[in-house]
């Protein structure tokens, strides 16, 4: 009975792993130093990616963002967190405020409502 427990054990620490290694596995591909934005939840779809401020996302983007990523590179003064905004040039209610690294596979108050992001000191 010892030996079965011990076998079961190692196989639920086994599995743990397994699904830790899964999990990770799906991180957004964005580079480093940009804020990442898709059409699709779970970062499928149409990307686009700025490095900077863009107050009047272009085409397909406007309004159809799902999940968003913000890979930007943190310093002291240095703006790092990305304010998503409801409207083009900045107007309309902050759908999201992502701190650095921050990734966000989908959030249904925000999803299809991003027109125009600034990098920003904070949330």
């Amino acid at each position: 009975m010892k030996r079965l427990l011990t076998l079961l054990a190692a196989l639920v620490v086994s599995v743990t792993g397994l699904l830790a290694t899964s999990a990770s596995a799906e991180a957004a591909s964005c580079r480093s130093g940009y804020f990442c934005v898709w059409t699709d939840a779970n970062f499928n779809g149409m990307k686009i990616e700025h490095s900077g401020d863009d107050h009047w996302w272009e085409g397909d983007m406007s309004n159809q963002d799902s999940s968003w990523a913000n890979h930007g590179v943190s310093g002291p003064g240095v703006p790092d967190h990305v304010k998503i905004y409801d409207g083009r040039e900045l107007t309309g209610g902050v759908t999201l405020c992502l701190a650095p690294g921050q990734e966000v596979g989908y959030n249904a108050g925000a999803n299809d409502r991003g027109s125009s992001h600034t990098w920003t000191t904070g949330c």
